[in-house]
């Protein structure tokens, strides 16, 4: 089996407030990949960019937060081990974060033994 992570996307910061029935929605999707013995890592939240956010670049420039052009922000992740990425998008899928306008990034994580 391989591994993958799932990134969510939002569009706008605003997105970034779900209701507490949004919220047992996304617990419930999550249990069902759990309840498979397919979650790795049921990964975290991130906090919105503002004030909690720096990009280091090299030469140690330090600046607050992402680039402004970003149109998306990351809001989370989660690891999930399955088949093929074929099976990973299939389970995000069914995540609700669509129903806001999010997307999901389905990436391989390059495990190192």
């Amino acid at each position: 089996m391989k591994e993958f992570m799932l990134i969510f996307r939002l569009k706008d910061i605003a997105d970034f407030k779900p209701s507490p029935e949004q919220m047992q929605e996304r617990m419930n999707w999550l249990a069902g990949i759990a309840a498979q013995h397919k979650l790795v890592d049921k990964g975290n939240t991130l906090l919105p960019v503002r004030g909690s956010a720096k990009t280091v670049k090299s030469d140690s420039v330090v600046t607050d937060g992402p680039y402004t052009e970003i149109k998306e922000f990351v809001v989370g992740y989660i690891i999930v081990k399955v088949d093929d990425i074929d099976e990973a998008v299939e389970m995000a899928k069914g995540n609700p974060i669509f129903k806001v306008g999010g997307n999901i990034e389905v990436r391989e994580v390059l495990k190192r033994d």
